[in-house]
């Protein structure tokens, strides 16, 4: 209460008042009297807003990654490979399967691989035929690379020239495996019993994983030394990305006209579509650990709002005696509450944001966190520091003014 003159000029008592400003002013005071325990009851707050920012800022980043991937190398690859035969076998391709599917208008480009199954490939001949470290052999036919989107890191990709003899070019973890990172000429593998010089090192190639773990020789060449019989194992077709269901449907009966159950058609595009799906799933479940976390935090909060309750007896016995109502010391430990949250959220998410940019970066991603990430971080921590705050607040106000007689 304080004393003013009303309208007659007569002295009266008012109500007194605390402006939001005070409310700010008074809680920051009190936090500040305290600086080691708030800043440690604010780190559990952080902890919590660290970790889900971190989490969704990870999964925007590695979804946005797997998107301008699908953008830059397109959604109109398809892949034949053989199924099931009638009797329960397994099925093969005809050798002119790529002439085949050539001939469907609607396809830009078809290409093809065959798995050499009696070759492996190994750094040198004294090493153990058994540790073949689950590399494949390939007969590659030289239009692969740019019907599958893949790139040369090192050296080049097979032509009609180096189809004719023994070269290879090594997908990106066989080279690794093999302890090759670079192509002059000199270097040597054995592949089948004999020696293949290393012309090439492909990058991964997204939509053709298989090809990563993959030793690639020429087509004529696999025939004469390797004993391929010309029989594609899988045909990789481009086409439109709005032709590619058109195409889909012909594809089995143009690859093998008589048998077309026994041809598989798959989408590698889809692949990395289901990878997005699977790290959506993972974000949640990540997203309700850190919700955990934040929760230990709140609970820290009303902890330390507590025990200042208790410890701030006299401070909130003097504000009474001095006019101060219970409305006012409410909203004076609430708005400590909500301040020490908020401290809490803005370093958490802060530390969240720097999580996700490092590790953004060390995966060569693009850095995307969504606005409204931060916003929600915002909220949490307001509704945390709100609701850690309502008892210690609620206590604080049931004080006397008596209380300023308790010893501190």
């Amino acid at each position: 209460m304080r004393r003013g003159r009303g309208a007659d000029g007569a002295s009266r008592l008012t109500p007194s008042r605390m402006r939001a400003r005070d409310t700010l002013r008074v809680a920051f005071s009190g936090l500040r009297t305290r600086p080691l325990r708030a800043v440690l009851s604010a780190l559990g707050i952080a902890v919590g807003i660290a970790a889900m920012v971190a989490v969704v800022g990870i999964s925007a980043s590695s979804q946005e990654q797997v998107n301008q991937q699908l953008r830059e190398l397109g959604t109109g690859l398809l892949t034949v490979s053989p199924g099931t035969s009638f009797r329960g076998g397994e099925a093969k391709l005809p050798e002119n399967s790529v002439d085949m599917v050539a001939r469907i208008d609607d396809v830009d480009a078809v290409s093809a691989v065959g798995v050499l199954g009696d070759a492996n490939v190994y750094r040198n001949e004294a090493i153990d035929p058994g540790q073949t470290n689950a590399l494949a052999v390939h007969a590659a036919d030289t239009g692969l690379l740019d019907t599958v989107s893949g790139t040369v890191a090192d050296g080049r990709w097979l032509d009609d020239a180096l189809a004719e003899y023994p070269a290879v070019v090594l997908g990106s973890d066989a080279a690794e495996l093999l302890g090759i990172s670079h192509t002059d000429g000199s270097i040597n593998v054995w592949l089948g019993d004999q020696w293949f010089t290393v012309v090439g090192i492909l990058d991964p190639v997204p939509l053709a994983p298989e090809l990563d773990m993959s030793a690639m020789v020429g087509w004529p060449v696999a025939a004469e030394l390797l004993g391929f019989d010309g029989s594609p194992t899988t045909v990789y077709e481009l086409s439109g990305e709005n032709k590619v269901d058109d195409v889909r449907g012909l594809l089995p009966a143009t690859v093998n006209p008589s048998n077309p159950e026994e041809v598989a058609v798959s989408r590698p595009s889809d692949a990395l579509a289901a990878q997005a799906a699977v790290d959506e799933t993972l974000t949640t479940l990540l997203l309700a650990l850190g919700g955990v976390a934040l929760l230990i935090g709140g609970i820290g909060v009303a902890n330390t709002m507590v025990i200042a309750v208790l410890e701030r007896r006299s401070e909130v016995g003097l504000r009474r005696a001095l006019g101060a109502t219970r409305p006012h010391i409410r909203r004076q430990f609430l708005g400590e509450s909500v301040l020490l949250a908020g401290f809490g959220g803005i370093g958490g998410a802060a530390l969240g944001g720097v999580v996700t940019a490092v590790f953004a970066t060390s995966r060569d991603w693009q850095f995307a966190l969504p606005l409204w990430v931060l916003a929600g971080a915002a909220g949490a921590t307001v509704v945390v520091g709100a609701l850690a705050g309502v008892y210690p607040a609620a206590r604080a106000a049931c004080m006397p003014p008596t209380a300023a007689l308790a010893i501190a």
